[in-house]
């Protein structure tokens, strides 16, 4: 993914609040990226724009030699429903759902079937450790376990692109620690890139690229 002068502008109260001031990076496939900074410095904006979620005020976001911005709503709905996995703070797990079929929704509203994307859902759970929970629901499950069961449905299409959204944010240290090894394994075994936002110095320190911003624009940039 190439990032090139990446701008977000929002109209709040009769102001013009400028979110994104003129962001370029670029995240080649395979790596892992987190991104930090204060409230308000933009990270979360950036995230949902390279996602297909918020569309830029101006710049450019090639993936694959596709333009973002060119592609229609219906076109971008695709591509994060094939190609991109989410895992947000909260996991956003479908509660009424047992986690099977939380983990092979995905798949299902690619017009796979119930029974083959139950199946997949069924192994990705037993990779990631969840061996036998796929008949519970979210909510009988422990947070961390929950988590992993948001990481499974993020990656049961195989994406190219993992975002991740305050991952461990809901969680204890030692909670959160074992769903990043979790995450940042299983992003590797498969070849995705993961982006990640974190407020958290230590979830930041797992990965081996790190960005921080401060007004809409990049501040610093760290490799390990």
């Amino acid at each position: 993914m190439i990032v090139r002068g990446l701008t977000k502008t929002y109209q709040r109260g009769g102001n013009t609040v400028l979110a994104l001031a003129g962001v370029s990076l670029s995240i080649p496939q395979g790596s892992q990226l987190a991104i930090m900074g204060p409230s308000g410095c933009g990270k979360t904006t950036l995230l949902h724009c390279l996602a297909g979620v918020l569309r830029p005020t101006s710049g450019s976001i090639m993936l694959d030699g596709t333009e973002l911005a060119a592609m229609s709503e219906g076109a971008i709905s695709q591509l994060r429903l094939r190609n991109f996995g989410f895992v947000f703070q909260d996991g956003q797990l479908l509660p009424e759902l047992p986690c099977q079929e939380n983990v092979a929704m995905p798949l299902m509203l690619a017009g796979v079937s119930r029974k083959n994307a139950v199946t997949q859902a069924q192994q990705i759970l037993m990779n990631l450790g969840l061996d036998g929970a796929g008949p519970y629901r979210p909510g009988q499950l422990s947070g961390g376990q929950a988590q992993r069961v948001a990481i499974g449905r993020a990656l049961i299409t195989n994406p190219k692109v993992v975002f991740a959204d305050e991952p461990t944010g809901a969680l204890d240290q030692g909670t959160g620690a074992e769903v990043m090894g979790v995450l940042t394994g299983a992003c590797s075994a498969t070849g995705a890139s993961l982006i990640l936002v974190t407020h958290d110095p230590s979830v930041a320190a797992r990965l081996p690229h790190e960005i921080h911003m401060r007004d809409g624009l990049i501040d610093q940039q760290v490799s390990r």
